[in-house]
């Protein structure tokens, strides 16, 4: 027998997936301030679109690394920093979260700090060509690592914050809202500011990019003060680290619908192996240029925005398991694009190979709707622990990227199609996977 202090963080209240997010406290004033919030938490995404349009993962930090490092497998080595502190970092401050009785505070910390550690990648880049920097790879390695980390606890906390305020059948309206008028707003701010800095020699074009970066996630942390967020109760859930890993195990373990989602997004994950290296093909193979990288990086922010729209409002309105499914089929076929147009085009034609950063554009959205998908698994009150539970699966085949970047230094056409195929079996797998959405219509 387990006793209730063991089940804190248990998922033996969640074993099946007929229970799902009800709100009992402050029903009324959530409904009340629901369109207010819904609006502001969109125009807190907006700035952090603009922030992340001027660090994109496929185009951006990559191309910077190649400017200050080179080889294959340490541009390999972005996923792994990327996806591994995300996913460390939400579970540690899972327990943290569930007790405070705002959620909204750790994003405000979060953002600030990511902010923060793009203002110091700002100052570093000043002295790019001008003195040896042999340290720098390493150290731009350790501050990478730290913003992802903030940067998981930051996606934890939206996520856990949306479950709180905003009702299941309109967290695709804000991921619509958010995602078409970020992108909108990313995209005017590259066209018009990117390409320039980009062209700056020696790489110094970077300091601005990141400073910029850091203004955009100033102002993302300044909108949250406006959020109304009704406050919980205190909670009083263990944080130890040991106990909360093995929490996740055991979530893993004994809740079924967890279990079938977080396999899909293991397999799926994979294709962010190839995340650095897209940019890398464009450029080794058709002699892409700053002005095609900023093409890219607008095209699939582009990408973005149209894919949130669609997949929020087919999210909210047929649930997100199909989504899902169709979202990753559509993944599977990005790595044959990348290398089918890497085979048919010309440095003079290379601007169809936009077409491969605007299917790319799907994946952030992905991983949005399966976030989504598994609040509707859960009641209210393990939303941090099933979140950073997913996180954690979505790390594990990413201690490949190095391995990866190495062999598409060997052969880069059978590595991509591996990961297409591996992609497309995550696809499969969502025809096990339960469909919540029927069980809340029931109980609404």
């Amino acid at each position: 027998m387990k006793n209730d202090n063991d089940n804190s963080e248990s998922t033996s209240e969640t074993e099946s997936p007929e229970i799902f997010p009800i709100d009992r406290e402050h029903r009324e004033e959530r409904t009340e301030w629901e369109l207010w919030n819904l609006l502001t938490l969109a125009a807190h995404h907006v700035f952090m679109r603009l922030a992340w349009i001027f660090k994109t993962e496929t185009v951006i930090m990559p191309a910077f690394l190649d400017v200050i490092a080179g080889a294959g497998w340490i541009r390999g080595c972005l996923p792994v920093f990327n996806r591994i502190s995300q996913s460390i970092a939400p579970v540690l401050a899972s327990a943290s979260l569930r007790n405070m009785p705002c959620k909204v505070r750790m994003m405000k910390q979060t953002t600030m700090l990511m902010a923060f550690l793009f203002g110091c990648l700002s100052f570093l880049c000043l002295n790019l060509g001008r003195e040896e920097m042999d340290w720098f790879p390493a150290v731009f390695l350790i501050i990478y690592a730290m913003f992802f980390a903030a940067t998981g606890v930051n996606q934890l906390s939206f996520n856990t914050l949306q479950g709180k305020l905003i009702r299941p059948h309109r967290r695709g309206r804000l991921m619509s809202i958010a995602g078409m008028a970020g992108s909108l707003v990313a995209m005017v701010g590259a066209y018009f500011l990117l390409t320039a800095w980009l062209a700056i020699p020696e790489g110094r074009g970077f300091s601005w990019i990141f400073g910029f970066t850091s203004l955009c996630f100033v102002l993302a942390s300044a909108i949250l003060w406006i959020v109304h967020e009704p406050a919980d109760k205190q909670g009083t859930s263990e944080s130890h680290p040991g106990k909360l890993f093995r929490n996740v195990w055991r979530t893993l373990r004994e809740h079924r619908s967890m279990q079938r989602v977080a396999f899909a997004a293991m397999l799926f994950i994979c294709t962010l192996l190839l995340f650095p290296h897209y940019q890398w093909l464009g450029r080794e193979v058709l002699g892409a240029g700053p002005t095609d990288l900023m093409m890219w990086v607008i095209v699939q922010n582009l990408s973005v925005g149209i894919f949130s729209w669609i997949t929020g409002y087919y999210g909210d309105r047929y649930g997100y398991r199909i989504v899902i499914r169709v979202e990753m089929f559509a993944m599977a076929f990005v790595p044959m694009v990348a290398i089918g147009l890497s085979e048919i085009l010309t440095p003079e034609t290379r601007g169809w190979y936009t077409l491969t950063f605007l299917l790319l554009g799907l994946t952030p959205v992905t991983m949005k709707t399966m976030f989504n998908y598994v609040l509707e698994l859960v009641e209210e009150e393990h939303h941090p622990h099933f979140l950073s539970t997913l996180n954690v699966c979505m790390a594990a085949p990413l201690f490949f990227a190095p391995l990866v970047g190495y062999l598409i230094d060997w052969n880069y056409r059978l590595i991509f199609l591996i990961i297409a195929a591996i992609v497309f079996s995550a696809g499969l797998l969502t025809f096990r996977m339960d469909e919540p959405r029927q069980h809340l219509n029931s109980h609404s």
